[in-house]
């Protein structure tokens, strides 16, 4: 055992600022506001449900993680957000759907009193959506200060002793990585000039992480995952990290997948195909912005079978991805999967996965923990990129950029355990014969 890290008390409140306030966004802050007022178990909160083994089998140590870390409470947690459609997060919860009436009722006035902040907003990132509560301003620098302003205001009026961000947006188009995102200097320049390759979210992430809050990216944008975002977050002592919540299929690729390679079972293809109808879609229905999405989605397989180690069984994979918009679905999205592997003998065989997911509900308990814990990094001294937390996420950052994230989910898990235990103070787990 090893001296416990130094963590300051979750004492007070904490806020949880919210871009974009759509279904994901409205489902969390239903769900946390029904716990809260009924008891009801958040399912799916890996801090809230899931215990933790401390020691030795037989040592039978097995608390909750919530109540082995401080984290913060429910009770605590007051939620803002920033929507360029929706004017408060009840209306939000309705357009989007993926509550019934009969859960929202309870609750509506308070979901109602959430209010939206005018957003950053560019079709030129998100062409299939049209935003008329849209910020102005002469440049993206004051359009950056503007969010800052917002972010201390929310933490006056609400008396908020903590802060973090949890990107909940929409995907942006496709870009690559430029010059102006390699020093900060070149990308407060690029604010000034209102260069075209800086993103709203990449204004939000600027803006969270000079407000000193630490910022976690859900989507497949280019956000907190550039040189001059993890050399800012570094500077001003704040943690990040991203990217894309591990939801739906890619959910069920890190599942599987590892138990193939366990078994030393080879892969020929990997067809993917999604339809879904909520606003997610209708944004993804654009080429540019799927690009984004398919490229998060593409790189979860290579890492986890690595090929260049075992050519003959995952050498040549041919491996697609679709996603259709389909409005009739909504937000229960259907992840369909063919999956031809091959076994003794290099027999084929075929595995059909059919998941009738409701891609919100899959959400909404990552934002949640993603928010208490990377308020838990803030109060522990952590900074930049949380590796430790790439169990959330479909296309994790790594601390180290010369390096490939690490997607296998049980390997995820083992590492955000264990890393909770060594700030405890107690032993890493290994699973060995004697433990």
């Amino acid at each position: 055992m090893s001296e416990p890290r130094q963590i300051a008390p979750a004492t007070g409140r904490l806020g949880v600022l919210l871009p974009g306030l759509g279904a994901v966004a409205s489902t969390v802050i239903a769900g946390v506001m029904t716990a809260r007022r009924s008891g009801e178990a958040p399912i799916g909160s890996v801090s809230q449900m899931a215990h933790i083994r401390l020691g030795s089998r037989g040592d039978g140590r097995n608390p909750l993680i919530r109540d082995f870390v401080p984290l913060a409470s429910l009770d605590d947690l007051v939620f803002g957000g920033w929507d360029p459609i929706s004017a408060n997060a009840l209306e939000a919860a309705r357009t989007a759907g993926v509550l019934e009436e009969r859960d929202l009722a309870p609750i509506s006035s308070d979901m109602e009193g959430i209010v939206a902040m005018d957003a950053v907003f560019d079709r030129d990132w998100v062409s299939r959506l049209d935003g008329f509560r849209v910020k102005t301003g002469a440049n993206k620098m004051e359009l950056a200060e503007a969010l800052m302003a917002d972010v201390e205001s929310f933490r006056s009026e609400n008396g908020c002793d903590r802060l973090v961000m949890v990107w909940c947006g929409s995907t942006e188009a496709y870009r690559e990585p430029g010059a102006v995102h390699q020093s900060i200097e070149t990308f407060e320049q690029g604010l000034e000039d209102s260069h075209i390759e800086i993103s709203p979210s990449q204004i939000y992430a600027y803006a969270a992480l000079q407000s000193r809050v630490p910022y976690a990216n859900g989507a497949p944008n280019l956000s907190c995952d550039l040189p001059c975002m993890i050399e800012l977050a570094e500077r001003n002592g704040v943690p990040i990290g991203g990217k894309d919540f591990k939801t739906g299929q890619t959910l069920m690729k890190t599942i599987l997948a590892p138990g193939f390679k366990s078994r030393m079972l080879g892969l020929n293809g990997w067809y993917s195909t999604n339809i879904l109808g909520n606003r997610d879609g209708e944004v993804l229905d654009d080429p540019e912005n799927f690009k984004s999405k398919e490229v998060s989605k593409l790189g979860v397989l290579d890492t986890i079978l690595q090929p260049e180690e075992y050519p003959q069984l995952y050498g040549d994979i041919s491996h697609v991805v679709r996603i259709n918009y389909y409005p009739p679905r909504g937000d229960n999205k259907e992840g369909w999967d063919n999956i031809d592997i091959f076994g003794w003998m290099g027999y084929p065989m075929q595995i059909k996965v059919d998941f009738l997911c409701r891609d919100s509900i899959l959400a909404a308990p990552l934002v949640l923990d993603l928010a208490l814990f990377f308020d838990l990094a803030a109060r522990a001294g952590e900074k930049g990129v949380q590796e430790w937390l790439s169990f959330y996420f479909k296309s994790p950052q790594t601390a180290d950029p010369a390096l490939p994230p690490e997607h296998d989910i049980f390997i995820q898990q083992t590492k955000l355990k264990n890393t909770l235990r060594v700030w405890m103070g107690e032993a890493p787990v290994t699973h060995s014969e004697a433990g």
